[in-house]
């Protein structure tokens, strides 16, 4: 049964005359008969009973028009929501980012894309990066904002360049050094993400070039949170430097060029995106850099 169908079944019990409903609609009353037989034929029940000015509704019949109502109207919502989904005006973009980016770097392009585009709606959610890769291949987001480049049928944009720093605590004994080489850190604990983090595999891979082994003491998803942790003594960290100090610690530049995180946003390159999202990737794209440092370039 057609859409179309219900919407007439609804009509028939709003009016209760077939002759009526049948001008109403804009059709000729034995096209309208002849779908009422086929919706009975179909269902196996009568819907409509004759009286002398009209239809009434059966039981039956009752029960299928409430049905066919909720029916007709969850359609009309969902071609509602569908057009507003499919217009770059009024659409929706589902973006996913690091935490350590929710108070710099995505309020700066949520505020310019807005200004762009006040009636697109953004629905954001914070993820280690190993979940933004696995929502982007679910099709859950539409882009993220990430430190890890995915492989594989996935665009990049890059958006800064961040310094990766050492921090210490108040008190700690390196915190007169202005410089230091990861070599010199063997002794000490370290306050790192869990495995499987994006931020985690990129420190182990400097210690692992410095041929360092270090303890780690405590773990933390959040880089603030590992901020606060140094800051009471807990051990010392690698973070960007925009973390530096957020608790009274001290940072110290790390020897070594490769010292850095490199953030940028992705999306697949395998289905087309929505028009809202579209626009947004392409605002992003276009706004770029965001970052003080470093170049930036789009593959």
């Amino acid at each position: 049964m057609r859409i179309r169908d219900l919407e007439w079944l609804v009509a028939l019990a709003d009016h209760q005359h077939v002759t009526d409903t049948a001008a109403i609609l804009g059709v000729t009353q034995p096209t309208l008969s002849r779908t009422l037989a086929r919706a009975e034929d179909e269902l196996g029940v009568r819907l409509f009973e004759r009286v002398p000015d009209g239809l009434t509704t059966t039981p039956n019949g009752a029960f299928v028009v409430d049905a066919a109502r909720e029916l007709v109207a969850r359609y009309r919502q969902l071609t509602t929501e569908l057009e507003a989904r499919l217009d770059p005006d009024r659409g929706i973009v589902r973006l996913a980012f690091l935490d350590s980016m929710a108070t710099s770097l995505v309020p700066r392009i949520l505020r310019g894309f807005h200004q762009q585009a006040p009636g697109v709606r953004v629905e954001l959610s914070q993820e280690p990066a190993h979940a933004m890769r696995r929502d982007l291949a679910a099709g859950a987001v539409d882009l993220a904002i990430t430190s890890v480049r995915p492989d594989g049928a996935y665009a990049w944009t890059t958006l800064q360049h961040e310094r990766l720093v050492l921090i210490v605590p108040p008190t700690h004994r390196l915190r007169t050094r202005k410089r230091i080489d990861l070599r010199d850190l063997a002794a000490e604990e370290l306050v790192t993400t869990p495995l499987g983090f994006g931020f985690r595999t990129l420190v182990d891979g400097l210690l692992a070039d410095a041929g360092v082994t270090m303890t780690v003491s405590f773990e933390s998803a959040d880089l603030a949170t590992i901020e606060g942790l140094v800051a009471a003594g807990l051990g010392v960290a690698v973070v960007p430097e925009a973390f530096v100090g957020l608790s009274g610690t001290h940072g110290i530049a790390l020897t070594g060029a490769n010292a850095r995180r490199t953030v940028g946003m992705t999306w697949r390159t395998d289905r087309e995106l929505e028009p809202a999202a579209a626009r947004f990737r392409d605002f992003v794209v276009g706004e770029a850099p965001y970052g003080a440092a470093g170049a930036v370039g789009h593959d």
